[in-house]
């Protein structure tokens, strides 16, 4: 009688757990806890669903995730205003400006970090991105037991709301057994919202596996992932840039391969994040290479490396790295030199080590089931203290400890810089003495033979473009684009040849087919079908002009058909008629408002 009574108890028991584990899942998933955006000035769905999902990170106990990011999200955002509830339609319409201070935040934006901020901003800092591995990846398992990961991330006036995405994508999207720590190395940064405002944020908000190192003066990227690298404990040291969002399942591919042979240095696919919209999209599968100008460049990957039996997701050995995101034993980190101390700043680190890794006994892979979204920036906002031409200095270095007699390759291009100073390198000669490292001479004929060395009355060649197929974009509308309040339509204001011309508005001419406009599924308005409608980039109150069609989005982004607007990405503005009556029809960007200035048509 007994045991049949215990057998109930345990059955009730039993019954009882799996009542409150359906209860809590319902509740985390189906209750109004969601992650409100009542903070982000877009219109929008103010509610997105927030999905309970395990915690892997260890540290102090978090607030549920929508009372602690509001919380702190509110700090740094305050400023801007509520908007309404109404639907958002259109992803790129996150960068819509509706005032002022929109205004503001997006133009200081690009010019201080040269991409927009105030898209960034109004994402927050948790977002999903594509999964944009291929198909073979996704099939592929890893050890349970793999090295543990040190993220090193060096910044210098990074956006607030960038850095925190690149912060928190690593910590939702890596195994918390490998993420032993991330160390956040600011270079002595200016901007006040990168002080105490972000330190209550990381102690608030984030595990205390997050650390963060202040320099007390501008090192560069260089020495400062030095510094970040011996604050370091973790087996492998992951190097980030501060505008990145890693890709699902992206650590353990890395640390795999390291864990198979330490002299591996491996790096992701780098997926492109556009600056103007900050749509995450995939990148093709290319290997580094670099021209004698010791400027990095990307080659296709040879046939022959794609067509094994893994096919796009075998690794895939690299003559060089782009240098911003990689992944590197710790102790064969220190083995090998670490980074040159005697560079400044920035430029040339990244052939110096790719060099050093091959003749001195490692390899360097990219690992296409990794993927790691960047910001890829048309310029750099930020330069050199005292204006220096760190990218110089640091190449004469390099090229005068490892190039050998094919340094002349170099002073062929850059004759003035035979008498310049690049310091001491009797460390750097030593250190390549020590490790036994090969020749120049080597690297050329087995791990880049492409490489053609010049004859000494040859010029360089321009780089060749990738072999891809030219697709042409599928048209979606095509006709003239007619104000609906004044019956003019959009023109050339001189020929829609001239690059750099504005765009105004003149009476329509069924007869000219210098008013035919295409607007196709890159959503480009392309005139005559020869220059793109643009916008400039940190001059959001230039008028239109017509440019070169650069396929990137963008500046020459535009949606159309939305309440009859024409909406521009970059600018967050809509197109308007400046004055309806004046005869020269001059054409701007402004707030958009609905107003019927605003109200075009494509008629065919």
């Amino acid at each position: 009688m007994g045991s049949v009574t215990l057998r109930y108890f345990c059955y009730g028991c039993l019954f009882t757990s799996v009542t409150w584990t359906l209860l809590l899942f319902i509740y985390f998933n189906f209750s109004s806890e969601s992650y409100t955006f009542s903070n982000v000035p877009f219109q929008g769905n103010q509610r997105a669903p927030w999905r309970f999902k395990p915690r892997f990170t260890k540290g102090p106990k978090h607030l549920p995730e929508t009372q602690h990011q509001d919380k702190a999200d509110s700090q740094f955002m305050k400023h801007i205003p509520k908007m309404s509830e109404k639907k958002l339609e259109h992803f790129s319409e996150l960068g819509m400006i509706f005032n002022e201070v929109d205004q503001q935040i997006r133009n200081a934006g690009y010019q201080k970090h040269a991409f927009n901020v105030l898209i960034s901003n109004r994402l927050g800092y948790n977002r999903d991105v594509p999964d944009t591995r291929d198909s073979k990846c996704k099939d592929k398992s890893y050890p349970m037991i793999l090295p543990s990961a040190s993220i090193i991330i060096c910044f210098f006036n990074e956006a607030l709301s960038v850095l925190l995405r690149t912060v928190k994508s690593v910590l939702d999207r890596s195994p918390a057994n490998l993420l032993h720590e991330i160390i956040l190395v600011d270079d002595h940064s200016d901007f006040i919202n990168l002080k105490d405002e972000l330190e209550d944020y990381i102690w608030k908000s984030l595990p205390r596996n997050v650390k963060m190192v202040r320099n007390s003066e501008r090192e560069g990227l260089i020495r400062g992932r030095m510094i970040g690298a011996s604050h370091a404990t973790g087996d492998v040291l992951v190097f980030l840039d501060s505008h990145c969002e890693v890709n699902e399942l992206w650590l353990q591919p890395l640390l795999a391969s390291i864990m198979q042979d330490r002299k591996t240095v491996v790096c992701p696919v780098i997926d492109i994040i556009n600056a103007d919209t900050l749509i995450y999209s995939a990148s093709p599968i290319v290997r580094g290479g670099f021209n004698w100008g010791l400027h990095f460049k990307w080659d296709p990957v040879p046939a022959s490396m794609l067509n094994g039996p893994e096919g796009q997701a075998a690794a895939i050995k690299s003559p060089t790295m782009a240098g911003g995101l990689f992944a590197m034993n710790r102790d064969y980190f220190n083995e090998l030199g670490q980074y040159d101390s005697g560079m400044d700043i920035w430029g040339g680190e990244n052939l110096e080590i790719s060099f050093r890794i091959w003749m001195c006994g490692g390899q360097l892979k990219i690992i296409p089931c990794s993927r790691v979204g960047h910001i890829f920036r048309k310029r750099r906002p930020y330069g050199s203290p005292r204006g220096q031409d760190t990218m110089a200095h640091n190449s004469l270095r390099l090229a005068h400890v490892w190039m050998d007699e094919f340094k002349e390759q170099y002073f062929a291009l850059r004759p003035e810089l035979r008498v310049r100073n690049y310091g001491n390198i009797s460390e750097r000669v030593e250190l390549r003495r020590r490790l036994k490292c090969k020749s120049f001479k080597w690297y050329l004929d087995n791990v880049y033979p492409e490489m053609k060395v010049l004859g000494p009355n040859e010029k360089a060649r321009a780089q060749q473009p990738l072999n891809r197929a030219v697709k042409r974009p599928k048209v979606l509308q095509h006709g003239r684009i007619r104000h609906l309040l004044s019956g003019k339509c959009i023109s050339a204001q001189s020929h829609p040849s001239q690059k750099g011309g504005i765009v105004v508005v003149k009476e329509c001419d069924l007869s000219d087919p210098n008013q035919i406009w295409i607007y196709n599924e890159e959503h480009e308005l392309i005139l005559a079908n020869l220059l793109c409608l643009d916008m400039a980039e940190t001059h959001s109150s230039d008028s239109p002009r017509l440019m070169k069609c650069h396929g990137s989005g963008g500046s020459q982004q535009w949606i159309l058909g939305i309440n009859n607007r024409i909406y521009q990405v970059s600018a967050g503005q809509c197109l308007q008629v400046v004055d309806p009556d004046n005869i020269k029809g001059y054409i701007a960007m402004a707030i958009c408002d609905g107003s019927i200035v605003q109200q075009w048509q494509i008629e065919s």
